[in-house]
């Protein structure tokens, strides 16, 4: 008589994990998938790969995970060219599968052999995947998903900086403002992420592109839509107030078209989108080396802006003091400006 049926299988190698992922990926072919039954259990397939990657990964509850074959994993992983195909196929999957992949991405890229994150490495080869990632804002179903694979790349500055600089950085300017609110949030949050973590290289960026950028920044402070520019003013103050892009506020803050901008957020009808005005606005105006344009502008409208200067509150207390002694800084500088 044979016990081998109680045999307990062999736990995968990192190199089977991979090999099955793609395998099973592979599977998805449309061409090679005809019928919705084959489909359905191809998809199958996929998530009990999917699931076996993660507790690799994660470990699985009771059992920590194993250092060197998670780092075995990833190698494997860009071996196998498998991180692209995660990427091409994730709209096929079904929901489990693309929450096990997310979650598994973060980890995948995080992952360090010899000094070198190669999953990272892997996509600074393949750069059209971060495009492919940045594009699938326009596909709802998958949005989210990409949106939360975007920012984990954008942790790494030379992804970072493949993206500020790509071609598809510019659809951006559409997205935060889909009518999928959802989708438009989370591509302000991606887009935040590239404009605030790494000093240099959006110092860099915003140098190079200086007139193209801000240029399509305008659209989104005049926009028609509340939240957008609420939440577009008060990302302009996080970035443009920070040391490294001291240069580039100094420009900015010499144009008389972005001074005619924070002239109108000031006359917003909501109080928060004056009061993210008023702290780049107040910029413009104390400005020791304000161009004679930029005074001209100041005098010919004094008396609008010290009637809605004195009409500004800062609301929270702690803050309020603060606030009050700027405002009256500002108020006198207008002052001055149009009796000179």
């Amino acid at each position: 008589m044979s016990f081998s049926f109680f045999r307990v299988l062999r736990p995968k190698t990192p190199q089977e994990v991979a090999k099955s992922i793609k395998d099973s990926l592979m599977a998805l072919d449309t061409k090679t998938v005809v019928e919705v039954k084959a489909l359905e259990k191809a998809l199958e397939e996929v998530e009990k790969n999917f699931a076996t990657m993660k507790c690799m990964l994660c470990g699985d509850g009771e059992a920590e995970p194993n250092v060197d074959q998670v780092s075995q994993l990833a190698v494997e992983i860009c071996k196998e060219d498998v991180l692209a195909l995660l990427i091409h196929k994730l709209s096929i999957l079904g929901w489990e599968a693309r929450k096990d992949l997310v979650h598994c991405w973060s980890i995948l890229l995080r992952q360090k052999v010899d000094s070198t994150y190669c999953c990272v490495e892997y996509i600074e080869n393949h750069f059209e995947l971060l495009d492919f990632l940045v594009v699938c804002y326009d596909n709802k179903e998958i949005a989210l998903n990409c949106g939360n694979m975007l920012r984990n790349c954008i942790k790494f500055p030379t992804l970072a900086k493949y993206i500020l600089e790509s071609a598809s950085f510019e659809l951006f300017f559409k997205f935060v403002e889909l009518p999928n609110f959802d989708v438009a949030s989370d591509a302000f949050s991606t887009f935040k992420d590239l404009l605030t973590r790494h000093g240099k290289v959006v110092s860099e960026f915003l140098t190079a592109h200086y007139d193209e950028f801000f240029d399509l920044y305008e659209k989104l402070l005049t926009s028609s839509s509340y939240v957008t520019r609420r939440q577009s003013l008060k990302l302009l103050s996080e970035f443009l107030l920070e040391p490294p892009n001291s240069q580039i506020m100094k420009r900015y803050i010499i144009e008389v078209r972005f001074l005619k901008v924070m002239m109108t957020l000031l006359r917003d009808s909501s109080k928060n989108i004056q009061i993210s005005a008023f702290h780049i606005f107040k910029v413009f105006v104390a400005n020791p080396n304000k161009p004679r344009e930029i005074k001209v502008i100041l005098a010919k409208n004094h008396e609008r802006l010290l009637e809605l200067l004195h009409n500004l509150s800062g609301g929270k207390v702690a803050e309020d003091e603060q606030f009050e002694e700027e405002k009256e800084l500002i108020i006198k500088e207008i002052q001055r400006v149009s009796q000179s």
